[in-house]
């Protein structure tokens, strides 16, 4: 019987074992096979506080998950399978074990949806990006392309400004679905130019982005542009399908009552997989810290 299991393992889980562990609580981390949340896909984090040189992504999730083992969080590399939230004790399968708890924490955060064109895949982290605010510092002066139409891709390309030479924004209909304040922003931009009924077929290069090819939809004509990078800004799904019964909101994320309580008493949720506004690392982690005490005070409440 543990007094907690968080299922999901990037920051927000990190954070959150971290803190339950340190006030003695008896915690399982359930970190999927692929363990470390989109950070493991990242190359350089510069915007993380407390590393002033930079760090690498994965180097970090590294240092977190240390951390919670440190102070005692058990971890296991499966999936998270199958959970009863309706009653305590709460059985969760992982792996094909049942293990039982009094309190849960979901923080299995949320997946960018990418192009899945040719070239794009081996080059996240090397040109490739779903998070201006992260990378923009690495493309001053360069030429990037952002692919999408709604407000993400527009707040994509705005930071972009500061430090890019030239954005392109692409999309594949003939106008954006973006709010009109923020159209208004990116066209008032000289740096930003547009590509409409148009989409990404393949991202060329060898270690890294050298440019894109792109298809008309409508004349179905293909050519190729010099590109360094490409963020991909046409949105995210969390990573939800699994959790039976827990309340959703329109875009799939967990609705949240109260701070970081779910529909389900005990049952707790931190970071992507119900943040689709801020959806940085440290904004997660933050998450994983505020469910950890809500929980924390809750089963001193049920003690």
């Amino acid at each position: 019987m543990y007094d907690v299991i968080i299922i999901g393992s990037g920051p927000a889980g990190l954070t959150a074992a971290i803190y339950t562990t340190r006030a003695s609580l008896k915690t399982l981390l359930i970190a999927g096979v692929k363990w470390g949340g989109q950070l493991m896909l990242t190359t350089e984090v510069e915007n993380f506080p407390g590393f002033p040189e930079g760090i690498m992504g994965p180097d970090l999730m590294m240092n977190m998950r240390k951390q919670a083992e440190r102070f005692g969080a058990e971890i296991i590399g499966v999936d998270f399978l199958d959970g009863d939230f309706g009653k305590s004790p709460f059985k969760i399968t992982a792996g094909g074990k049942t293990y039982e708890s009094k309190s849960i924490i979901i923080g299995t955060g949320a997946d960018t949806k990418w192009l899945g064109v040719d070239g794009e895949k081996e080059k996240i982290g090397r040109g490739v990006s779903s998070c201006a605010p992260c990378d923009a510092a690495f493309f001053r002066d360069k030429r990037v392309i952002v692919v999408g139409g709604g407000d993400s891709a527009m707040e994509e390309a705005d930071v972009l400004t500061k430090f890019a030479k030239e954005i392109f924004v692409l999309h594949r209909r003939n106008s954006f679905r973006a709010s009109q304040i923020m159209q208004d922003r990116v066209k008032n931009n000289p740096k930003i130019k547009f590509i409409f009924n148009s989409q990404i077929t393949k991202i060329l290069g060898e270690e890294k982005v050298s440019g894109v090819e792109i298809k008309d939809v409508k004349s179905e004509k293909t050519k190729k542009m010099l590109i360094d990078g490409v963020f991909v800004a046409i949105g995210h799904v969390p990573n939800t399908s699994v959790f039976k019964g827990i309340d959703l909101d329109e875009k799939g994320f967990i609705k949240v009552y109260n701070h970081t309580k779910t529909n389900f008493d005990g049952v707790f949720v931190a970071g992507d997989v119900h943040d689709s506004h801020y959806m940085q690392a440290v904004t997660a982690a933050s998450f994983g810290c505020m469910a950890a005490l809500d929980l924390e005070k809750w089963l001193r409440e049920i003690r």
